[in-house]
């Protein structure tokens, strides 16, 4: 019954490519819009390199290679070594982080290649919407062609400028991705808000003062749980100063929020969006924190689940992924996806462009649905109008790679060796100074309207 649904699946995949090949043998499979299933396909297109980035960053891959008879490592060593009789590999380069840089300096160059091609596209009608919603095995393995040959390109000074790049790139994509939470945010609140004065229905009231309730509860139980956990030695002074000073900023924006003069410039504004921006305040200090290089001010959760005592990690004990990294790493590809295919969509798309002219149709428009006669099950929706920005939606994923290139490698300098990807300072604050931008963007969309009264902020 498994290999049955796991076949079904893959058929259900190759349906939504548009695929005219395999028509017939996707005639269970349900209808979806090419919008859609291109946004889909280039999803899975980064889950997979993201995936291979995690296995090449895997403790114990690089010295398990070493066990493979054709290979071999060295700094002096070619990718092929004719100083032997037999064929050795240099393995080594194919694990660590210039690895992960080799890979996604490909998929960001793929990505940024097809914003390119894509610029100007305003409907399924130009000649590129084949480029961008077909051709799926041919573009696969384009992507998969630069990725090896990514891996010929000279060590020299390619790690450090490229890193330079993804942290350009990276925090572009933060700045962006804060953006939209605070937008949703907003959206959220005025949401609910509208409905609630429509309808006056108690049940939208109760259902606006119970997530705002929510939201503190859990970002008050995070603080405390902080205190308990992470400020355990005199040591962690900098986890007091992160958690403290974070706690008095959202208490801040949280009164900013409800202030009468505020009120009178923005009816809607409210403790919601606020509580909101509070609690992703706290789970980014937390994940600062879970990568700071002080054993001692971080808990070993085993100890503390089991009881057990705590023991000291042996020297040269190599790094392992723990219940933090693999939460974080849930919830920070939820976010990058979520945020890169957000950003694309029309209103997201024209807001951060400051553009008035909207160009984008509708994605729910129901344009040659399959129900409506024609009987396919991928069906063009995008004739008429582009559903989002074609350009802008690679864009940001180009960004999103670069983005993913820095975190899984934590943003250290190419000269680290594998012991700090999980303890490194530079990712702690990047991520707290995230948290400090993402306070003062929210605090200045509270203040703008007061102070810039000739501007329409609706």
């Amino acid at each position: 019954m498994g290999a049955v649904l796991g076949v079904c699946s893959l058929a259900q995949m190759a349906c939504c490519c548009g695929s005219a090949a395999c028509s017939l043998c996707c005639a269970a499979c349900p209808s979806c819009k090419n919008s859609t299933s291109s946004r889909l396909m280039y999803a899975i297109m980064m889950l997979l390199g993201t995936i291979v980035a995690c296995i090449m960053l895997s403790p114990g891959l690089e010295s398990a290679l070493q066990k493979v008879p054709f290979c071999d490592s060295g700094e002096d060593a070619s990718f092929f070594d004719t100083a032997t009789d037999a064929v050795k590999v240099d393995c080594s380069g194919v694990v660590g982080y210039l690895a992960v840089y080799r890979l996604c300096f490909a998929m960001s160059l793929f990505f940024f290649f097809m914003a390119l091609i894509t610029i100007g596209v305003k409907s399924s009608k130009d000649p590129r919407a084949g480029i961008q919603n077909g051709f799926w095995a041919i573009k696969y393995l384009i992507l998969i062609g630069a990725i090896i040959g990514a891996f010929f390109i000279p060590h020299g000074q390619f790690g450090q400028v490229w890193m330079y790049f993804g942290m350009i790139g990276g925090f572009l994509f933060i700045l962006i991705q804060l953006v939209l939470i605070i937008d949703f945010a907003h959206s959220w609140a005025e949401s609910w808000v509208d409905r609630y004065e429509e309808t006056e229905s108690r049940g939208w009231y109760c259902a606006l003062l119970s997530f705002t309730f929510l939201h503190y509860a859990l970002a008050i139980t995070a603080v405390v749980l902080f205190y308990v956990f992470y400020t355990t030695y005199e040591s962690c002074s900098l986890h007091k100063f992160f958690i403290s000073f974070n706690l008095i900023l959202c208490v801040i924006i949280s009164i900013i929020s409800i202030l009468p003069k505020i009120q009178e410039a923005q009816p809607r504004s409210g403790l919601l969006q606020a509580s909101v921006i509070t609690l992703y305040t706290m789970y980014l200090t937390w994940s600062a924190m879970t990568n700071a290089p002080d054993k001692e001010c971080k808990p070993n959760w085993s100890t503390v689940i089991n009881g057990n005592e705590s023991t000291p990690a042996p020297e040269g004990e190599e790094p392992t992924f723990d219940g933090e990294s693999i939460a974080s790493l849930v919830i920070w590809f939820c976010c990058v996806l979520y945020s890169s295919m957000r950003t694309a969509s029309n209103s997201q798309a024209s807001r951060l462009t400051m553009s008035d002219k909207v160009l984008l149709k509708d994605d729910s428009s129901a344009s040659g649905d399959p129900e409506s006669g024609e009987g396919h099950h991928v069906w063009d929706n995008e004739e008429e109008g582009v559903a989002y920005s074609w350009s802008f939606f690679h864009t940001m994923f180009g960004l999103a790679t670069l983005y993913v290139m820095m975190t899984l490698t934590n943003w250290f300098t190419p000269n680290s060796d594998l012991t700090t990807l999980s303890s490194n300072m530079a990712a702690v604050w990047v991520k707290i100074v995230s948290s400090w931008i993402c306070l003062l963007l929210y605090g200045w969309t509270l203040i703008a309207p007061t102070v810039l009264t000739n501007r329409d902020f609706s």
